[in-house]
């Protein structure tokens, strides 16, 4: 059998392939289906792992993928020259030539061989130390990434907060339009406040201090006239008990007299009137005069009074002031209306009018 001429050798080698194909196929290798089913079986800690490309993994998770694919290469390495033998023996004992091989064939075959090894040798050397690089690196490069972690966190964090303070500004100028006060004007109104105050609080000191003796000079006035009341009481019973008549020049002068000091106690607390409106009501009017340079110029103020008592007993049920507002008083008047304390409350009704009209 002739050589084959260059055409015809690689119209042969396309045919032996095509041949090598439908072998291999027929063997069911099914090496392509192997490498999907390892590229899809499922790793501890690499459910996720679909190459290099998704960028840094666990390095533990990454030495157990670079282990698997260690083992199914040297799976395919093995193979491959198990199907090269094969190809070889086939292709030797179909061809009606058999090549001739050699002991230079062999001596060149394995020159290649060793030179290939050593190369393979040389490229895991390498590799090795690029492993021992990553594992030496590893360390600094996490703590440098975790560095930079905390700084992106942080800046992240505080243009959050200048974020918040401009809004924040934003809000206050949109609350405090201008005209706005600058510190040393703020400075300067406070000062003048805390002045006005501590005037204030010294006219609040008199002003208590004249509502107190005001106080007690009605306490004083209120003593005195329940005094005389009862006195007249009493001189009026010893009158109807002696017999006093209409034309008894005694009595009229004893009646002159009480109504001269009665005269006197009412230009004394400041009483223009007293009326009773009804069985149990008692209307009591009081002019108050105007303290100061004021009492030249300005009218007295009448004060009403007006007491309720139960029909039935002399017990006091109400007061009421009216002409003037004097504020919430009511406590006070509660106070000396459970007492039945009818000078006391008048005196304080009197002496709360006063100091309002002092202010």
């Amino acid at each position: 059998m002739s050589t084959p001429q260059p055409t015809d050798q690689a119209a042969f080698n396309l045919d032996a392939a095509k041949v090598l194909q439908s072998k291999l196929e027929g063997l069911g290798l099914h090496i392509s289906n192997i490498r999907d089913g390892f590229n899809s079986k499922p790793v501890d800690g690499l459910e996720d792992w679909l190459g290099e490309g998704l960028g840094s993994k666990i390095p533990s998770a990454i030495a157990a993928d670079v282990a698997s694919q260690m083992s199914f290469l040297r799976k395919l390495k093995f193979q491959y020259l198990e199907q090269n033998a094969k190809h070889q023996y086939i292709k030797t004992i179909v061809n009606d030539e058999a090549p001739m091989i050699t002991a230079d064939d062999n001596e060149a075959l394995m020159i290649s061989n060793q030179r290939k090894k050593e190369g393979l040798k040389a490229a895991k050397l390498k590799l090795a130390e690029k492993y021992q690089d990553v594992r030496r690196l590893a360390p600094l490069v996490e703590h440098d990434y975790n560095r930079a972690k905390e700084l992106g966190n942080e800046a992240v964090a505080l243009a959050q907060s200048i974020i918040d303070a401009r809004l924040a500004i934003t809000r206050l100028r949109q609350a405090h339009p201008q005209p706005r006060l600058t510190i040393p004007t703020a400075e300067e109104y406070l000062a003048a406040q805390i002045t006005e105050m501590q005037e204030l609080e010294d006219k609040l000191r008199d002003a208590s201090d004249q509502v107190a003796g005001v106080r007690e000079s009605v306490k004083e006035g209120s003593k005195e006239m329940e005094r005389l009341s009862v006195e007249r009481a009493e001189i009026g019973w010893d009158v109807k008990a002696r017999g006093y008549g209409a034309d008894d020049r005694r009595a009229a002068s004893l009646c002159e007299q009480y109504s001269a000091a009665l005269t006197l106690h009412r230009g004394l607390v400041s009483m223009g009137s007293s009326q009773s409106v009804a069985e149990n009501e008692l209307r009591l009017t009081y002019l108050l005069e105007p303290d100061g340079a004021r009492s030249r110029t300005l009218e007295p103020r009448k004060v009403h009074v007006v007491l309720l008592f139960q029909p039935t007993a002399r017990q006091l049920v109400e007061a009421r002031v009216e002409g003037v507002d004097t504020g919430d008083i009511s406590s006070i008047i509660d106070a000396y209306v459970e007492a039945n304390d009818v000078p006391g409350v008048v005196g304080a009704i009197l002496a709360r009018c006063r100091a309002v009209s002092a202010i």
